[in-house]
């Protein structure tokens, strides 16, 4: 039987570490972080779950299958790549807009954000496919 206590504090971690992931995910491209951190903090946030909680609890209680990430991920970053070059630019070429929204003021947007989602992706199907491998 798993700890109790382990399991309340993993509950209560793993949306902050979701949300900080999502941060260093957001802010990667220009600042440390990206899609590699985010992905790490991702599967390690859930890898915590497999250690405080059955592995067939979590499975049933996880809407996705993390080696289903890796493909999405492999097809968001190449597609990134490519979209440059259809628009007649090097193999990914990164493209910037701007935006400015009313609470949050002024936005800029990059197509290496794409990139960097496609990476983390990868990052988290793999990480998360070899621990739950060693696990076994």
């Amino acid at each position: 039987m798993k700890s109790i206590l382990l399991q309340t504090v993993v509950r209560i971690l793993l949306p902050p570490a979701l949300v900080y992931a999502a941060y260093i995910l957001f802010r990667g491209h220009n600042l440390p972080g990206g899609g590699f951190c985010a992905g790490l903090i991702t599967a390690a946030a859930i890898v915590l779950q497999y250690v405080a909680r059955e592995r067939r609890e979590v499975e049933e209680n996880t809407p996705f299958r993390p080696d289903l990430f890796i493909p999405i991920g492999l097809a968001l970053a190449a597609a990134t790549g490519l979209g440059a070059m259809v628009l007649a630019y090097p193999f990914l070429t990164s493209a910037v807009a701007h935006a400015e929204l009313p609470v949050l003021g002024g936005l800029e947007w990059s197509s290496a954000l794409f990139f960097d989602l496609g990476v983390y992706f990868v990052v988290t199907g793999v990480a998360l496919s070899i621990l739950l491998a060693i696990e076994e």
